[in-house]
């Protein structure tokens, strides 16, 4: 089980891999258990700073292992929305309300939950051999993992219904094109400019950035006084760190900040 998720501890900032290359980093339920433990304990590990997640080999994440909703003896298959209950969805929940940034490197086929699981992400980048599929049509499911949530917010309603009926794979480039992710690279570069990232943001206000995913993701249903009162609120936080106090001086200085990332 150990082995369904590697973890790599740099300084600041940590990498995650999802590791069944022999089943395109499918999920089934020992890897999404492990996946929950390993991204729960990073939230909580101040010395963390930024999370690049990542798969194993030629794709990010087929999504759910369907060899599990193989129906048995007794003719009982998956419980879909058990699990999806029990792992799935504190998982994404997790990866957005996760108080520090979150790099998503996809590095090749990206499909169902597992297209949607990279979504979740703060910072998307993909490889330009990457193809995101919302694959659920071709077994007659919807999309999930927050996919009817993410996408008409970052590709409009009209491109969604279409990738959702359709299940026609988008190019990395595409994706990028649409707004769907931040940034599609060689594949070569994929991991290093993942890793530049990640390290780049290990120095940065990182509980700010915290402050800064609450409001983003209150903005998806609040109005916009609303919306104002909270910005107000979380600003008065931020501008209590030391993190804040040290940008200030190091402005008035003419040097670079130096942020601890974790003082308030």
């Amino acid at each position: 089980m150990e082995d369904l998720v590697l973890l790599a501890e740099h300084d600041g900032w940590s990498q995650v891999t999802l590791n069944r290359p022999e089943r395109l980093n499918s999920l089934n339920e020992p890897l999404l258990e492990r996946l929950a433990e390993v991204l729960g304990r990073l939230a909580e590990d101040p010395a963390c700073r930024a999370i690049v997640l990542t798969g194993t080999g030629r794709a990010f994440c087929a999504g759910q292992d369907l060899e599990d909703c193989r129906p048995g003896p007794d003719g009982q298959s998956l419980d879909l929305a058990g699990i999806m209950e029990r792992l799935y969805n504190p998982l994404v929940l997790l990866l957005r309300s996760m108080p520090k940034p979150v790099i998503c490197a996809v590095n090749g086929v990206a499909a169902g939950g597992g297209a949607n699981v990279a979504l979740a992400g703060d910072i998307v980048l993909a490889a330009h051999s990457a193809k995101f599929i919302q694959a659920f049509a071709k077994i007659a499911l919807i999309p999930d993992c927050g996919g009817t949530w993410f996408l008409p917010r970052l590709i409009g309603d009209a491109r969604t219904r279409a990738l959702a009926l359709l299940a026609q794979p988008v190019s990395a480039e595409q994706a990028e094109s649409w707004g769907m992710i931040w940034r599609a690279v060689p594949d070569a570069e994929l991991l290093p400019e993942a890793q530049a990232l990640a390290e780049h943001l290990a120095t940065q206000p990182t509980q700010t950035f915290g402050l800064l995913k609450e409001a983003l993701a209150a903005s998806a249903t609040n109005d916009l006084a609303t919306q104002l009162d909270l910005e107000r609120e979380l600003q008065a936080k931020a501008a209590q760190s030391n993190d804040f106090a040290e940008g200030l001086q190091a402005f008035f200085e003419k040097r670079a900040p130096v942020f601890s990332g974790r003082a308030f």
